[in-house]
């Protein structure tokens, strides 16, 4: 499953509960790669000057927690934005920007037919218990990603034909077909190298390579870090971090007013004014792929009709949308600007209200009802604009906000839905709509084939064109609509250096980090 933001669990809202607590929050995690000994570039974010505080404790303030910490067999974006990167690491990372990096392997090579993937390994990498990680250990790790059908990033393996161990430190990864995502895939938990034999119960503890170790998870609460300070690599540039799960926006906002929070994420831009005065924030501005996406059932009638589906793109003002909940831009297509394959194609649904009448009229529609499946986190400002949008072409819009694993039953499993609004957060997601027994009920066949053609592809611009078409296909077909890309307010206080700006509702890494004294 393709991870949405609605897809991790929320917890109770709560004030803040202590002064002097580390907190870390964050509905994403974006990668700042610093590996000193892969010459990882360092991470651009907030500045601050004045001399970096070793014991220092990093306190952010998160919204959604993970439901549970085996990021081997549990989904959910909450959950590699915190653990990918700080405790667990995969041969190859990316940037925030989605530039793929080495991590543990020092280097790869890929073979001119692009068949052949050799990684070798980085010197002095050890497991938080202590053991020595050998190729051994990757080679155990991908095969059971690829072997077992339960394990996270299992799909992201099918065209692997085998992987061996030329020597402790070199691993060679061999494809049945070329795959232009292949290196992408392995930056998240399909790549992720564990111990070979470990019997640790990864629901509640871990024993990773990254450069902080887990010391405290109270659930409901908080998650705490502290520096792993055997790390093989560059060592972190705080004592110990605490990400306090803070799922209301308002509380969030007056936790860090109280002075608790060294960082705050996610905030609400209607609540963003109280952080940015007298200067106790620095309010910065991110980058996602995140993709406010409203789901049309194509298979089901009448949004098996084109001519409706257009005709309800048409009805929406997104400039207005976008104002209205104050951060975010446009996007009208299926791919976001950070990925490839990207094109403005804002040409395929201006707001017409007078078109999308006709439209519906054409296609017999005219007193359309439908209804809207939501999330009830999404809060009331998406289906309110598009209630008032719909009713000016005719259309009525019912409004059904439901808790998360009620959309994942009926909408996401089901299939049992008119519309559907969430977002969708995971980069490089287009084969969504390449695959007809996804919730869309899109089929394509000119679709699939681009796609498909488009990932075996070696030539990575040639790749992103054919990507590019496919896009352009289903952004003409109507097959959803995306409201917005989205973009995330971080609230970050002087003195905190490093932070990550963009990316970071899908991983945090908080390596690079310092604090001042």
């Amino acid at each position: 499953m393709h991870r949405t933001r609605a897809a991790l669990t929320s917890r109770r809202s709560h004030a803040p509960r202590r002064a002097a607590v580390a907190l870390l929050t964050g509905l994403t995690a974006a990668a700042l790669m610093l590996s000193a000994c892969t010459g990882s570039p360092a991470p651009s974010g907030s500045s601050a000057s004045g001399a970096a505080d070793a014991n220092a404790t990093l306190t952010v303030g998160l919204v959604l927690e993970p439901s549970s910490l085996d990021i081997r067999h549990t989904s959910g974006a909450a959950l590699e934005q915190v653990l990918v990167d700080n405790i667990y690491e995969g041969l190859v990372s990316r940037t925030q920007d989605n530039k793929i990096i080495d991590r543990l392997a020092k280097s790869h090579d890929v073979s001119a037919d692009g068949l052949t993937y050799t990684f070798v390994l980085n010197d002095g990498i050890t497991f938080h218990n202590g053991a020595k990680l050998t190729s051994a250990d990757v080679v155990a790790s991908l095969q059971t990603a690829k072997d077992d059908k339960t394990v996270q990033g299992h799909a992201d393996l099918a065209d692997v034909a085998s992987i061996e161990a030329k020597d402790d430190k070199t691993v060679v990864i061999t494809l049945t077909q070329p795959s232009q995502n292949f290196l992408f895939s392995l930056t998240g938990a399909a790549g992720l190298v564990f111990q070979k034999g470990d019997t640790t119960d990864l629901q509640a503890a871990e024993n990773g390579t990254g450069p902080f170790t887990l010391t405290q998870w109270k659930k409901g609460d908080s998650l705490s870090f502290a520096r792993n300070d055997t790390y093989w690599g560059t060592k972190a540039g705080v004592k110990s971090v605490v990400f306090d799960y803070i799922p209301d926006f308002t509380a969030g906002v007056n936790a860090a007013q109280s002075g608790t929070l060294d960082v705050l994420t996610a905030v609400d831009a209607n609540l963003a004014p109280q952080l940015d005065k007298n200067g106790a924030f620095t309010l910065t501005k991110g980058r996602t792929t995140d993709k406010g996406t409203l789901a049309f059932n194509n298979a089901k009638a009448p949004l098996n009709d084109q001519r409706v589906r257009e005709a309800l793109r048409l009805a929406i003002d997104h400039k207005a949308l976008i104002e209205a909940r104050g951060v975010g831009t446009t996007l009208y297509g299926p791919i976001p600007q950070l990925d490839p394959g990207y094109k403005d194609l804002s040409s395929t649904a201006p707001y017409d209200p007078e078109k999308a009448e006709s439209l519906l009229k054409e296609a017999g529609q005219e007193n359309l009802a439908l209804t809207l499946t939501i999330p009830s986190f999404y809060g009331t400002t998406v289906p309110q604009l598009l209630t008032s949008d719909f009713k000016k072409v005719g259309v009525t819009l019912t409004v059904n906000s439901v808790e998360f694993p009620a959309w994942l039953d009926s909408v996401y499993t089901k299939h049992d839905y008119d519309l559907s609004f969430v977002l969708h957060v995971e980069p490089r997601d287009f084969g969504n709509f390449a695959n007809p027994d996804y919730y869309f009920g899109y089929n394509n066949p000119e679709v699939q084939k681009l796609y498909a053609q488009s990932q075996t592809e070696l030539d990575a611009k040639k790749s992103a064109d054919l990507l590019s078409q496919a896009a352009q296909i289903v952004a003409k077909d109507a097959a959803a609509d995306w409201l917005y890309e989205d973009q995330t307010l971080t609230a970050v206080r002087p003195g905190v250096n490093g932070f990550p700006k963009d990316s970071i509702n899908s991983r945090l890494d908080l390596r690079g980090v310092t604090v001042t004294k």
